[in-house]
């Protein structure tokens, strides 16, 4: 089980404000620059066929603020996949303040391509905006529910996040607890806390002391990877496997 110290735990309430929240003043770029609510599907034409697509569906937190999108975690977890030669192409569908809500409004276009994998990274601003859980649960089982009934074969990976501790411990517990059962219900790997290690800590965060540097998004990546490549490297696996069974 990931404990969250008595410091972090004081701390995080501020630090998911800024991480994963609109900045008054300063508002984050749609989607890292890349994906909007308006914009089309992620074009995949220059995505070999043979090479299968790991989607990330979340905040600002997989969008890379503060840093781009070309050091955030998913970016990373790309260099991992080529390093470890699995034939996936990860797409970032991340956008800053992204609620359950909104990650379920956009789904349909972001299926309009292929997924093999599904990393669903939604529920901080949720959580952060003290909205219900329920809703919140729903939200994200039918994001995964949809995905499935499109793509059966599709693997689904839930990252797990933590409510700030001032909602209270009922709110906080009830939140942390949802994500293992969606995960375990969907029958979705999960990621048990996606900022374990990172969450409060200055020296892993921007100068503001809240967004995730490059190194903090180092960290997240090892997080993921150690959950998503048994995944990946199952599904490798298994493609490689003609019909029959055998080789």
């Amino acid at each position: 089980m990931i404990r969250i110290r008595p410091k972090i735990a004081a701390l995080l309430a501020g630090w998911l404000t800024a991480a994963c929240g609109p900045q008054s003043g300063n508002p984050p770029p749609a989607a890292n620059d890349t994906v909007s609510r308006a914009a089309p599907a992620p074009d995949t034409n220059a995505i070999p066929v043979d090479r299968g697509i790991v989607l990330f569906l979340g905040t600002s937190l997989t969008a890379g603020y503060g840093v781009g999108a070309d050091v955030a975690f998913p970016a990373r977890i790309q260099q991992k996949i080529d390093s470890a030669g699995l034939p996936f192409r990860v797409v970032n569908a991340g956008i800053s303040g992204e609620t359950s809500a909104g990650g379920l409004a956009r789904l349909d276009w972001m299926l309009e391509q292929p997924i093999d994998v599904l990393v669903l990274e939604l529920g901080a601003n949720d959580g952060l905006r003290g909205y219900d859980i329920a809703a919140m649960r729903s939200n994200l089982e039918t994001i995964l529910r949809r995905t499935r009934a499109q793509y059966p074969e599709a693997a689904l990976v839930v990252a797990g996040m933590e409510a700030p501790p001032n909602l209270g411990p009922r709110y906080t517990t009830r939140f942390r607890e949802t994500f293992r059962d969606v995960a375990r219900t969907h029958d979705a790997t999960l990621i048990p806390f996606l900022l374990d290690g990172v969450a409060a800590d200055p020296s892993l965060n921007l100068d503001d002391g809240m967004h995730p540097n490059e190194r903090g998004h180092e960290i997240i990546a090892g997080n993921v990877w150690d959950m998503l490549e048994p995944v990946l490297a199952r599904r490798a696996a298994a493609a490689a496997v003609p019909a029959g069974g055998e080789r």
